[in-house]
């Protein structure tokens, strides 16, 4: 039975049962106390010392949000006017907790997720310490669901970044975080999957599954390996009942890094764009185009002056992969463009015609067609308007974005802001800027204009 526990105790797999084992061959007086640091010689296998270097660096973040309450019928400021109501809209307040990592002690940088802070009007932070201090959002990319915080503060523990793409199905990691608020808590498992995407909301997906647990309260904390590097940011997990089931999910360091950079250096991210619109190949498209089984994707238009345009592309080319590797989906491609920096060169193979072709694009930024409000309507002076983004396009989002809204306008006063979408005007319905440019020279008594935020969708109306 010596034997036994030397077997057990090769490495993490044998943990706890290494443990047990300890605890049955330990002295009697010892079993009352602290198990031992060795049996027959063998260390205890623990996760502590990593541990230790690694917790330091995990904070706490909690975020207060103000968020106006709109109702239809008393935002209408003839009716507020008359039953005496105040200018102000209602408010109400919502809080969010979760977790962040610091990654750069001498500046101060935190990576967190998006929808941890997004919107936030104040922002505290936690040290493992106790220390408490307020954090300066430096910037949010909700198409990745990343964000930076910044605090000031000195003594700070930051951990090393790793690069995600050398991980493997199988390698053992470490979710640490604050979940439910019960203070600090840490989770092993190993990694279960990689590129995991069509999942949750963001629109770029490359997720890291792990049965680490992560619940709530998780998010925006790190997932380390067992040198205690980051590999990723928690993020999300799949569940029917809330709780943990063993499938979470976190965005891979490599990507949260060059989200970082970016959001640091100019507070957003500029991603690559090819410039075309695509659908999948279904069977009936296949037998039009005359080409064998389903994969790839069709092109269905190409953008003037954009990468795909002039790299040769054409409506009616089926790409068939991307870097030598086969392409399957749509979202594929759409993770591809988000994924690289602008100014990566993808190499796509295409078939045309029944002809395999091999074509290289460099990735450049999307542009987007604009407008001046005033061009409009007299009333939209100060006001910008502009195509929606491929990000937004993908999230499902129709109509006009608003790019800008001049501070005192009329549209600021009526409550028009920036990132706002225009999706009708009156009882019209706004798919596009294009519809929205056929209101130019049309002058309407009373501009009503339906608009959609991350709240939901009410009117603006301006007289």
């Amino acid at each position: 039975m010596s034997s036994r526990p030397s077997r057990l105790l090769h490495w993490y797999g044998g943990l706890f049962a290494a443990l047990l084992i300890a605890a049955a061959l330990a002295p009697p007086g010892a079993r009352a106390g602290a198990l031992p640091a060795a049996v027959d010689g063998q260390p205890m296998p623990s996760l502590a010392p990593m541990l230790t270097r690694v917790t330091p660096a995990v904070v706490n973040i909690s975020s207060t949000t103000r968020v106006p309450v709109r109702d239809a019928y008393f935002d209408d400021p003839m009716v507020r006017q008359f039953f005496g109501l105040p200018a102000t809209p209602r408010e109400r307040v919502e809080q969010s907790l979760g977790s962040g990592v610091i990654v750069d002690a001498a500046k101060g940088y935190i990576l967190t997720n998006n929808h941890v802070v997004a919107g936030a009007d104040a922002i505290n932070v936690t040290l493992q310490d106790g220390r408490s201090f307020k954090g300066k959002l430096i910037g949010t990319d909700p198409a990745t669901d990343v964000a930076v915080v910044q605090i000031h503060a000195s003594n700070l523990h930051a951990l090393p970044i790793s690069d995600s793409s050398t991980l493997r199905v199988g390698d053992y990691v470490v979710a640490v975080g604050e979940p439910f608020g019960l203070g600090q808590t840490v989770t092993a498992g190993i990694v279960s999957a990689l590129g995991r995407s069509g999942l949750g909301d963001s629109s770029y997906q490359n997720f890291i599954q792990t049965d680490a647990s992560i619940n709530p309260g998780n998010s925006g904390g790190p997932l380390v390996n067992l040198r205690g590097e980051l590999v990723g940011i928690n993020t999300m997990i799949f569940s029917p009942s809330g709780g943990n089931v063993g499938i979470g999910f976190a965005i891979p360091s490599n990507l949260t890094e060059e989200v970082m950079k970016q959001l640091i250096a100019t507070g957003r991210v500029q991603r690559g764009n090819l410039g075309v619109q695509v659908q999948a190949i279904t069977p009936r498209i296949a037998r039009l185009l005359k080409i064998n089984g389903s994969s790839g994707v069709v092109v269905t238009g190409v953008n003037d002056g954009s990468a795909a345009s002039r790299a040769g592309l054409q409506p009616g080319d089926v790409l068939s992969s991307l870097d030598g590797k086969p392409l399957q989906s749509v979202q594929q491609l759409r993770n591809t463009e988000g994924l690289l920096p602008l100014g990566s060169k993808l190499q796509l193979g295409i078939v045309r015609d029944g002809k395999p072709l091999h074509v290289e694009a460099t990735l450049t930024t999307e542009k987007l067609a604009s407008i001046d409000g005033a061009q409009l309507d007299p009333r939209l002076a100060g006001v910008r308007f502009s195509e929606l983004s491929q990000d937004q396009r993908d999230q499902g989002w129709y109509g006009a974005a608003i790019t800008a809204v001049q501070p005192g306008s009329r549209a600021d006063r009526a409550g028009l802001s920036r990132g706002d979408v225009v999706i009708g005007v009156g009882n019209q319905r706004i798919t596009s800027l294009r519809m929205l440019r056929g209101l130019a020279g049309v002058h309407l008594r009373q501009l009503v204009l339906v608009v959609a935020d991350a709240e939901g969708s009410h009117y603006v109306v301006l007289d």
